[in-house]
């Protein structure tokens, strides 16, 4: 009987910044370094910390622990961070990532009441990519839903896949909390997927994050499908520890998460071809001659 061969991940797996709230950013740094992690994800949000560029730098020269990716201020709560405009959020956030070495930014979708942002998003997306060697990937968001009733509150789309865009990522707590098929979109995003949040949900209304393998989501067949596909993108954990009883159960979270994504990323070898799954589709080059994915 033959011995099946074990793929060596190519991709990292990092720490989202977000995963020790109510923690600061300078603790993710401590705790990704103490746990192993390959690097971080910075959320730019209110914690002064993760919207200073020297600081950041010195808390991953002192931990030894890199910035491989940018997360954007995109959410409700950081409307006023890096300013009010959208677009200058998305600039200071590629100069932010070119001067710490990440090599993606992390964007969501407008929201609704950004009318001329939204109008402009996927043109000036492929712009701004265009002027950097760093990744513009587009996050999957989800519908609001309070009870009975659905919000849309994304636009052009929550499925950026509706939209034409160079790179995106999947976030597997939207894709439950969307109820999603999460492997047609793998499918969908083909080659253009260039960043995996790793987290886990059971479909609720609510975003839940929750450590992979403690939900519905199929996060075990993703990390085995990119892996056998040789995805070199980074996969980040980004969890939510706030029930955390203590600091030290916390890291007990994060270090499941990390063991959970290694294990699954070192899938038995084979080639794309013989997987199938994301890898599929074709990037399209440029917007002049792009078409939907």
């Amino acid at each position: 009987m033959g011995i099946e061969s074990v793929r060596v991940p190519q991709a990292k797996v990092a720490l989202s910044t977000a995963s020790v709230y109510p923690e600061s950013t300078a603790a993710a740094f401590e705790i990704a370094a103490r746990l192993g992690y390959d690097g971080v994800e910075v959320m730019v949000w209110t914690d002064p910390v993760s919207q200073d560029v020297d600081a950041l730098r010195r808390l991953s020269d002192f931990h030894g622990v890199p910035i491989l990716a940018v997360h954007a201020p995109c959410l409700l709560i950081t409307q006023r961070v890096w300013s009010t405009d959208p677009w200058a959020k998305l600039v200071r956030a590629r100069a932010a990532a070119e001067a710490l070495g990440a090599s993606t930014v992390v964007v969501h979708p407008p929201f609704r009441w950004q009318r001329s942002y939204a109008r402009e998003f996927e043109r000036g997306v492929w712009r701004m990519a265009d002027e950097t060697d760093v990744r513009f990937a587009v996050e999957n968001m989800y519908p609001w839903r309070y009870r009975d009733r659905e919000m849309l509150a994304y636009a052009p789309d929550w499925d950026p896949t509706q939209n034409d865009y160079r790179h995106f990522t999947i976030d597997l707590s939207h894709t439950a909390t969307a109820r999603n098929d999460t492997l047609a979109m793998v499918e969908r995003m083909g080659d253009r997927l260039g960043h995996v949040h790793i987290a886990d949900g059971n479909g609720s209304a609510k975003d839940e994050h929750l450590v992979p393998g403690r939900g519905s989501q199929p996060c075990a067949q993703v990390l085995e499908r990119l892996a056998a596909l040789g995805f070199d993108g980074h996969v980040v954990v980004e969890v939510n520890t706030r029930r955390a009883m203590s600091a030290a159960e916390r890291e007990e979270d994060l270090a499941e998460a990390l063991a959970y994504t290694r294990l699954h990323l070192a899938a038995p070898g084979g080639t794309g071809e013989e997987q199938g799954g994301a890898g599929d589709g074709k990037a399209t080059g440029h917007p002049a001659g792009r078409g939907k994915a």
